[in-house]
């Protein structure tokens, strides 16, 4: 293998090797000096495929649609402060055509929210809101009139887990529920918590806070003068819509891998994953014993959106066609795609991520220490499977999947 990566102009700095606990397996560990020719390195890369039974490239010679070293991403929760207050919009700033652009009270009101989201750290408990009647008026509205479709159009575990927030967290018409206490409420399900957000973060910044079980959560309401209607996520649809399903294990390791997925991935593979969010966490329908629910947060947070879903036929979630097909924003949606439960989703999301080639290494949630940890080797792998033996209590703070996901697919990344 020496002689042929010499035969390719490739100028070696430094070689080790070991024997592998596998007969007759033998790792070796090459650093060499960046290669003028891409293309011929490219070659030699498929070569030594074909000859080894796992090779990781690591720096910037990696072959065109991997990784490259580049590409910040965070490693730690706390890490989340480094972006959570760069929005796309926020505070008083509303556009012309938002209902509440004239209304002076109304844009004071979400300059207070933004100023909570924006001095707000990790770590810190999040600030009591005391809501005002308006608030409170427009929350009783949208919570009545979604309220008695649930039992009849939301799947069975989002029916489970909202009785759950009705009981634990405060949900009631007369009462908007706190993030803090939600947030303590989901730790204690699934390892999810809340943060307050300012406004609309970029698809990149929000999707990795759902690498870290973090979901970015709005404290505003929607204007009251169209309490059936926000141009923007409000607390209406976070708190309606997303929430309640983080305190299902499935569900929550579904929304988990998008984040997972995301870590320094590409422009194009992150526009794909937001449009795979799209249709599935945001409007996407599950199959319950042969009869179409609803699941996605747009369509449980919003009536016209769900009689819409409910009356559209649905096809079955395919990633491949999912990824690339467009949708609007401000009109109902002419395309649903269906899952036939959350595991089958989060498999195919994998499958499809696999299918990209994002990266030649896996990344695994460590949720004792919070950070995001590379799995670049067996070694690697070994060393969690044996820290996560025996421990029962992980299964139910991250759920069973988890485990099927280390031994599964990072395991087969691997060893191919």
């Amino acid at each position: 293998l020496i002689c042929r990566i010499q035969d390719f102009k490739v100028n070696l700095q430094h070689i080790e090797s070991r024997p592998l606990p596998k007969k007759g397996l033998t790792e070796f560990l090459v650093r060499y000096e960046k290669h003028p020719n891409r293309q011929r390195f490219e070659e030699l890369i498929k070569l030594l495929e074909a000859k080894t039974e796992n090779l990781l490239v690591v720096g910037c010679d990696k072959p065109q649609g991997t990784l490259t070293d580049s590409l910040w991403f965070p490693k730690h929760i706390s890490k989340l402060d480094n972006f959570a207050h760069k929005v796309l919009s926020y505070g008083s700033d509303l556009d012309a055509d938002h209902p509440g652009f004239k209304d002076e009270e109304y844009r004071k009101r979400r300059k207070h929210f933004a100023v909570i989201a924006m001095n707000y750290k990790h770590g810190e408990a999040i600030p009591r809101v005391s809501y005002e009647k308006s608030e409170l008026e427009t929350w009783r509205t949208v919570y009545t009139k979604l309220r008695k479709h649930y039992p009849e159009f939301a799947c069975a575990e989002y029916n489970t887990a909202f009785k759950l927030c009705e009981r634990h967290c405060g949900y009631g018409p007369d009462n908007i529920p706190q993030l803090q206490d939600i947030s303590d409420f989901l730790r204690g399900q699934t390892g999810f918590t809340l943060r307050p957000v300012a406004g609309l973060l970029s698809p990149r910044d929000f999707l990795a806070g759902l690498a870290f079980r973090v979901f970015h959560c709005t404290q505003y309401i929607r204007h009251h003068s169209v309490p059936n209607y926000t141009p923007e996520p409000d607390a209406c649809h976070e708190l309606l819509g997303h929430v309640p399903l983080f305190a299902d294990p499935d569900f929550a390791q579904f929304s988990q891998e998008f984040g997972l997925i995301s870590l320094g991935a590409s422009d194009d593979i992150i526009a794909q994953l937001g449009t795979l969010y799209w249709f599935t966490i945001e409007f996407g329908l599950c199959l319950e014993e042969g009869q179409k629910k609803v699941y996605g947060a747009g369509l449980l947070s919003s009536f016209g959106e769900l009689q819409n879903a409910m009356s559209e036929k649905a096809k079955n979630f395919d990633p491949d066609v999912a990824a690339v097909t467009s949708y609007p924003i401000t009109k109902y949606q002419p395309k649903y795609f269906l899952v036939e439960s959350f595991d089958d989703a989060r498999i195919k999301l994998m499958k499809w991520a696999q299918k990209s080639n994002l990266r030649s290494y896996q990344l695994y949630y460590n949720p004792y220490t919070q950070k995001i940890e590379t799995l670049e080797n067996v070694a690697a792998l070994k060393s969690i499977v044996q820290s996560l033996k025996g421990n029962h209590s992980l299964e139910r703070f991250l759920g069973e999947p988890t485990i099927t996901h280390i031994l599964g697919s990072v395991s087969a990344k691997l060893y191919k």
